[in-house]
């Protein structure tokens, strides 16, 4: 009976130290971006991307919840700009924006109070394809404490910013 047990509470150590040990060799920085031509001029859809406030239109994660609670404080498009929401489905949030170079990029950090305090960096940028084509990009990067950062195997959001930029890209053409 004794030898048993043993057994298996060695087991059960086992199955629990072989995440942890693999974490140990999992980055813990994670970036997720997609990218879309979109056939407009290149100020012209910055010109949209650079107000958050219309993220409610494409972003895949502010379409999931309707009843998604959200406050503002401060001039959209501008520096300081904070975007605050709070809902069943996604937890309580903000992002501000940090950084606009205009007509080319916008920065701002995110904020998931429900999972951890430190900001994660988002970004949009424009590059002109032509006088009527415009590549954007959108990302994320954010770090991931151990062994948390093993959750990074499982869940990429590339395709998450890929669809709402296929939106994104409905609006504005």
């Amino acid at each position: 009976m004794m030898k048993t047990l043993k057994k298996i509470i060695l087991i059960l150590l086992i199955v629990l130290a072989i995440p942890l040990i693999i974490a140990l060799f999992v980055p813990n920085e994670s970036t997720s971006e997609g990218q879309v031509i979109i056939n407009k001029p290149k100020q012209e859809v910055f010109d949209y991307i650079k107000y958050v406030k219309n993220q409610d239109n494409f972003g895949v994660w502010q379409l999931s919840d309707t009843e998604m609670k959200t406050t503002s404080k401060g001039t959209d498009g501008t520096v300081g700009f904070k975007y605050s929401w709070d809902s069943k489905k996604l937890g309580k949030g903000a992002q501000v924006i940090t950084k606009i170079v205009e007509g080319v990029r916008m920065e701002s950090d995110m904020f998931f109070y429900d999972f951890d305090d430190t900001p994660s960096k988002a970004h949009f940028t424009v590059e002109e394809q032509s006088p009527d084509k415009t590549l954007v990009k959108w990302g994320v990067s954010w770090t991931t404490p151990y062994p948390w950062n093993l959750m990074s195997l499982f869940y990429n959001m590339d395709k998450d910013f890929e669809k709402g930029l296929e939106k994104l890209k409905e609006i504005l053409e």
